[in-house]
């Protein structure tokens, strides 16, 4: 027989394994489709247009690409009108996908990635991993965007500019 403490434990295992997220699927795919965070921007099989260079947070130079493929032209029977991606070091470390208005795709998500948290301030949706989250909200009247981001090319931005510093006090 299970002490209170035990059943509690057993409780609250049933409850997250049930409403909540598949952490493991959202790592496993990291990314959508063949375009995975992380990965050399010149190993994808794609057509790719630079858009335009900029300073991601006023500090990291980046790159927005744009991305086009046969195969990424639709989710099931949704359209993609656009996908973009942003790669620092020529590594993709954000992936927007802009897609018609269907509300079978977050059913869609919901089914592979289990029940998602809910941002009220940035009326946003997301699943959360250990290296990525993925972000799904209305981006305009007609169109929805789910917005992959890499928080390991993110975290390696900050360690080269810890590093430029470091250099620099070096130099003293």
């Amino acid at each position: 027989m299970l002490k209170p403490a035990g059943l509690s434990i057993c409780f609250v295992s049933a409850m997250l394994t049930s409403n909540g997220q598949d952490i493991a699927e959202l790592e496993r795919r990291n990314g959508f489709k063949d375009i995975k965070l992380g990965m050399h921007i010149d190993s994808l099989n794609a057509e790719i247009k630079l858009r335009k260079e900029i300073v991601e947070q006023d500090q990291y130079p980046a790159k927005i690409l744009s991305v086009t493929s046969p195969g990424l032209l639709s989710i099931g029977e949704v359209s993609v009108n656009k996908i973009e991606v942003r790669t620092y070091k020529d590594r993709i470390y954000q992936i927007e996908v802009l897609t018609e208005k269907d509300a079978r795709l977050m059913k869609a998500l919901e089914s592979v990635y289990g029940k998602s948290a809910y941002d009220m301030k940035n009326q946003t949706y997301f699943w959360r991993g250990n290296t990525l989250i993925l972000k799904f909200r209305s981006y305009s009247r007609n169109q929805l965007e789910l917005l992959f981001t890499s928080y390991l090319i993110l975290d390696e931005m900050k360690a080269d500019k810890e590093k430029k510093v470091e250099e620099i006090a070096d130099d003293f």
